[in-house]
């Protein structure tokens, strides 16, 4: 399966990855439907980061004889009419109500809420890249999230793209509306419809079409941290719509590495519609790799974000795991019986529960739990609290090989009566089907109901998937 993995240690916004995409192979002329649509243009271009070459990408509105502007262009410069209170991109890039001039202030409304920013970060800025034009940031209409989704519509997209750019659009919107309680087709933003927002979000879609990729998967996403000064006070990074927009999304935020906003609601609105969560970079067999820039330049560590493009097929997907262990000499039947649903409320991914002789002959118990890294300390509290041991044992197993699991519903006729049961399929990473497992308390009251074994009705419901597909 043709996989594409980004590296997440120092987050992701619009910028970051259209040129972490190009870098990793994607054709720039597959850009041109952006720019024939917008009337502006990507500039992109190497710089060095920290001694890594990375690919940079601004949008901008070629003025060079004052005659190819913005379509934004027509907004009234002075309206105070500016979107959200969040921050902008790393790179001075304005997405969802956020809204950076170059002296690193401002000052904006959003309904009848008042924001005013200061940055006091002195990287935080690319250099000019193209002295013959202007970026196309803070360029932006007063635009309904309705209006953005018309004009993307009109660019004449592949289906694909036209939907995947409309979806992360759609997250974007309702993220801003949630935090701040307004309705979604009410609520009017400035930046999110100027035309560097759309051409990022847009870009990266066609981008992504473009690698023909199959699969997108996400290391944890770094947030930054440190605090963001607003008009209501000091507010903690993350941005409150990233958070919001990380509730709906399938891979986990990481605080850190340093103070600086690192994850920008758009590059995150961007991952939660494409890409699934992992732990750590799955097993590729690498074709090509690249490193989209940031707009901070960090004396200790290169702002950029990694992508790499290989084949992921004919594996099972690697887990980090830890394993807790404890011996057992006077647990009662009811404590051990219930240790499955107690410990996997608080992380276990799996619980057993072996007999075991301990000192003097004395039967007892040895339970052993497997969890990820991270939770292990959570779980040996909650095993310690449940058992009474006086002392878990952690023995770090690396990893673990998993499966890919979904459920599937098949639907038995028994006796002119309709039964749903669900069904477990497991495959690798390639999508290769190899195995089929009814769930048993379903296929167990079905059986009381009709009268059948219990293993007829798992056997029926796992061949009428199997049939099926």
């Amino acid at each position: 399966m043709r996989t594409l993995a980004f590296d997440g240690r120092m987050g992701a916004s619009g910028d970051m990855l259209l040129g972490a995409l190009l870098s990793a192979g994607a054709d720039r002329d597959a850009l041109s439907p952006v720019e024939d649509a917008l009337d502006v243009r990507y500039d992109v271009e190497t710089v060095d980061k920290n001694g890594i070459a990375a690919t940079s990408v601004r949008v901008l509105i070629d003025d060079a004889d004052g005659s190819r502007r913005s379509a934004t262009d027509d907004a009234d410069p002075d309206s105070d009419d500016r979107g959200d209170e969040s921050d902008a991109e790393p790179g001075h890039k304005y997405h969802l109500g956020h809204s950076h001039d170059h002296d690193q202030s401002h000052n904006h409304t959003h309904a009848d809420h008042a924001h005013s920013h200061t940055h006091a970060d002195p990287d935080h800025s690319h250099g000019d890249h193209d002295s013959g034009a202007t970026p196309a940031e803070g360029h932006g209409p007063h635009r309904t999230y309705a209006e953005v989704v018309e004009i993307v519509e009109s660019m004449g997209l592949p289906d694909r793209v036209e939907s995947d750019a409309t979806a992360i659009f759609r997250r974007l919107g309702e993220a801003e509306s949630t935090v701040h309680d307004t309705d979604l087709d009410a609520t009017h933003f400035h930046e999110v419809g100027a035309d560097d927002a759309i051409a990022d979000v847009v870009g990266v879609a066609l981008l992504l079409d473009d690698l023909g990729v199959e699969r997108v998967v996400t290391t944890p996403l770094a947030t930054g941290g440190g605090t963001q000064g607003m008009a209501h006070g000091d507010y903690p990074i993350p941005a409150p719509q990233v958070v919001e927009i990380a509730t709906n999304a399938e891979w986990s935020l990481r605080g850190g590495p340093v103070d600086a906003e690192l994850l920008t609601p758009t590059g995150a609105a961007i991952l939660a519609h494409v890409a699934e969560g992992v732990d750590a970079l799955p097993a590729l067999t690498v074709d090509a790799a690249g490193y989209g820039a940031g707009g901070y330049d960090f004396p200790d560590r290169p702002n950029v974000l990694r992508a790499i493009v290989g084949d992921g097929g004919d594996r099972l997907d690697r887990e980090a795991i830890t394993v807790l262990e404890t011996n057992l000499d006077d647990a009662t039947p009811e404590v051990l019986g219930n240790l499955q649903s107690t410990l996997q409320a608080v992380g276990a991914l799996d619980v057993s529960v072996l007999p075991a002789t301990m000192k003097k002959s004395r039967p007892g118990h040895l339970v052993k739990v497997v969890v990820k890294p991270e939770d292990a300390e959570r779980v040996a509290r909650r095993l310690a609290f449940e058992t009474g041991t006086l002392g878990i044992r952690e023995h770090g197993a690396g990893h673990r090989w998993v499966a890919e699991r979904e459920f599937r519903t098949a639907v038995l006729e028994i006796d002119g009566e309709r039964y749903e049961v669900p069904v477990k399929v497991a495959s690798d990473a390639d999508g290769t089907v190899y195995d089929y497992s009814a769930e048993y308390d379903a296929a167990a009251a079905i059986a009381e109901t009709t009268g059948l074994p219990a293993r007829e009705v798992m056997r029926r419901a796992e061949s009428a998937v199997r049939d099926g597909e």
